[in-house]
């Protein structure tokens, strides 16, 4: 009965409100330099309420591919402005600011891929989306984790398969595809903060919650079998929005639920670790945005020899979404 007694976690901490201003004039600045704004379900509320679209990896990536902008804002971390960049050689790509890394994307370089490589010729990499720009260029596929499954499933099953970087989504998709990988021993140090024991404990205090587990999570070998849904982040808010139930635990980082409660009023939203905020996600602001626009940088660019090789990947990628 130790449950009983553990401390109550604030769900959803206040915000302040934006500054009506900066709104305003970030929303003009888009139209005077004929920008976009995507922004990742992790950004800070402010940043999501100012964007043009609101994504995972993967429809970022979509959008990115399709616009017919001039600019490109990217309010993510830098592998995914990069992504934008390779995918959009001729157009200005900016993120608020530079200093977005992912701690997850620097556990694997491109001298450390192709030495793993030459341990195993002729295997077909399959990257995870969050790896830099020098990691895609030496991979076969990237993927996210919506169509992972999908493009492990485009190999033939004769192939070798090297996965990168993330051990726990390797491990999920070694279990739902009976496929055997080598996987990269690398993880998101934001999601392995998200543990069974926590996830016990919101069961037992919400037995009617759903629990909607993102495959990067580090208990993901003890809780799959607790887990209602394993989504990707995107995946997550498409099950809440059109589930007929109206209590859910979710184990993805935390700035996915602004865009969950703004969708979904009526519903109780519960973050699996209350703790599970990405500092990477969090450096950009609604005045970074503003700056940017206004100045047009912090710009990003990837070297076109480099993007080059990136894009065959990346390619593969969006036509199996």
């Amino acid at each position: 009965m130790e449950m009983l007694s553990r401390p109550p976690i604030v769900y959803d901490p206040p915000q302040a409100p934006p500054d009506p201003d900066l709104v305003e004039r970030v929303l003009q600045l888009k139209v005077e330099r004929n920008a976009i704004v995507l922004a990742h379900n992790y950004q800070v509320g402010e940043v999501q309420d100012v964007a043009d679209v609101i994504g995972d990896s993967l429809g970022l990536a979509q959008a990115a591919a399709r616009t017919d902008a001039d600019v490109i804002l990217f309010c993510g971390v830098r592998f995914m402005a990069e992504t934008a960049a390779i995918l959009n050689p001729t157009k200005t790509v900016l993120m608020p600011d530079l200093k977005a890394g992912c701690s997850l994307a620097d556990m694997i370089t491109a001298d450390e891929l192709r030495a793993w490589k030459a341990l195993h010729p002729g295997a077909v990499v399959v990257s995870y989306i969050n790896t830099t720009a020098d990691v895609k260029a030496e991979s076969d596929y990237i993927c996210t984790s919506t169509n992972a499954l999908k493009v492990i499933g485009a190999i033939p099953r004769e192939r070798e398969i090297l996965f990168l970087p993330d051990k726990y989504l390797g491990t999920y998709l070694q279990q739902k595809s009976g496929r055997s990988m080598h996987v990269w021993p690398g993880y998101c140090p934001t999601h392995v903060s998200i543990r069974s024991e926590e996830i016990e404990a919101l069961k037992f205090e919400h037995p009617a919650a759903r629990f909607l587990m993102h495959p990067e999570c580090g208990c993901m070998t003890s809780c799959m079998g607790l887990a209602d849904a394993v989504l990707s982040t995107e995946g997550m808010v498409r099950y809440v929005r059109d589930s007929p139930e109206t209590e859910f635990i979710i184990g993805t980082e935390t700035g996915i639920l602004h865009k969950m409660r703004k969708e979904n009023p009526g519903k109780m939203l519960y973050p699996a670790a209350a703790e599970a905020v990405c500092p990477h996600m969090k450096v950009n602001s609604l005045e970074k945005v503003l700056w940017s626009l206004e100045d047009l940088q912090p710009r990003v660019t990837v070297d076109p020899e480099t993007a080059r090789r990136a894009r065959k990947a990346i390619d593969r990628m969006l036509e199996l979404a």
